[in-house]
């Protein structure tokens, strides 16, 4: 077996992991969930991407990824209102939603056929808070952030994969050599948290639907679209609805949405991992047993993070959604027909709106919508 395999199983892990636990931490802190519930979360993701990789890649010999929902954290993250109990009965109706979308065909042409300008509209309206915050935090903390700007841009020019992981690593090196991080937490095995859900029309409305939708929209159909790129005929149905079913399960743990992966999936389904192609399915074991190793220690990764200065975290969540911001802006207006739409859904998105208690990701996907409607009846 080529080395090459292994190892761009632990890079697409270690990337996706350490690129993207902020937003995991402020999705747990905007939510009150607890130190052991955040390191709940952290340990059932992993352990819902490991057993979802390894079985989807070993039953399909196609290199099936799997990640958490970054724009769904993102979501969360951006929220406001809502408690742990409400957070993780949105997460089970989501469970739900996905594995229904695997069964009914249906469902799957429903969410296709929501405007890219729209969907994606709604997408940089929720992290483009992330980006702005990010921005935010050189008057609080100058001497730790403006190198690590710099460092950030610098190393994306010769490899983006990796920058925002070397803007963690960095600066938690730089933190502690300015005496910005307290002591360091003693090693502690995860355990796992069970939250009773709670159910409501506002948290449904204000978060289920929306989480649903980004998931499906910029997660699910963009790993679908890698690894067709990448010359594969992934089965949608099966795969949607086995991470529908595992995020389902993992759910009362505090585990956020579980999906097909993007970036991550592009790192694995590349000539680079194997001239064969039916070989790089074996990028799929070795990227499970990563996130195994992660879900072992995932609570004293979670406690690392809470003596990292919030001001990193709050750098490396902004750093980690920039691209993710770029790519929805670019597709949000590249068609000029729809620029008007696009620009309602991510302007009420972004604004943070909340009306009987709904948050901005729903509205803006409705305005959005209306708007296009609008413009569609003046053309006819």
């Amino acid at each position: 077996m080529r080395l090459s395999i292994p190892a761009s199983a632990f890079v697409a892990a270690v990337v996706g992991f350490g690129g993207t636990l902020a937003l995991i931490i402020a999705a747990a802190d905007a939510v009150g969930a607890t130190h052991a519930q955040t390191a709940s979360m952290v340990t059932a993701l992993c352990l819902a991407m490991a057993v979802e990789t390894f079985w989807l890649s070993w039953r399909t010999r196609m290199p099936v990824i799997s990640a958490w929902s970054t724009p769904g954290a993102a979501l969360v993250g951006a929220s406001s209102g809502f408690t742990i109990n409400d957070a993780v009965g949105a997460f089970v109706l989501v469970g739900v939603l996905l594995v229904a979308t695997g069964l009914f065909k249906l469902l799957t042409r429903l969410i296709s056929r929501i405007p890219a300008s729209v969907a994606s509209g709604m997408l940089a309206g929720i992290v483009v808070t992330f980006a702005i915050n990010a921005v935010k935090t050189i008057p609080a903390d100058p001497l730790l952030i403006l190198p690590l700007i710099v460092g950030f841009f610098i190393i994306r020019l010769f490899n983006p994969a990796l920058s925002v992981l070397a803007v963690l690593l960095g600066g938690g090196v730089l933190a502690v050599l300015l005496g910005r991080v307290g002591a360091m937490p003693a090693l502690e095995m995860s355990t796992l948290v069970l939250t009773v859900p709670e159910f409501s029309m506002t948290s449904v409305i204000g978060l289920a639907l929306p989480l649903y939708l980004v998931t499906m929209a910029s997660q699910n159909l963009s790993g679908l679209a890698v690894l067709k790129a990448a010359g594969y005929e992934p089965p949608p149905g099966p795969l949607i609805a086995i991470t529908g079913l595992v995020s389902l399960l993992t759910a009362p743990f505090n585990a956020l949405t579980s999906n097909l992966a993007a970036i991550s999936a592009a790192i694995c389904t590349g000539p680079d991992v194997h001239p064969d192609p039916a070989e790089r399915w074996k990028t799929g074991p070795f990227y499970a047993l990563a996130y195994l190793v992660f879900a072992l220690f995932g609570a004293s990764l979670v406690a690392v993070f809470a003596v990292l200065p919030p001001a990193l975290i709050m750098l490396v969540a902004g750093l980690g959604l920039l691209a993710a911001l770029a790519n929805a802006l670019a597709i949000a207006f590249k068609d000029e027909a729809e620029r008007i739409p696009a620009t309602v859904t991510f302007a009420v998105t972004a604004s943070g709106l909340t009306l009987f208690g709904v948050g901005s990701a729903f509205w803006g996907l409705l305005a959005g919508l209306a708007a296009l409607a609008l413009d569609r009846i003046k053309i006819r």
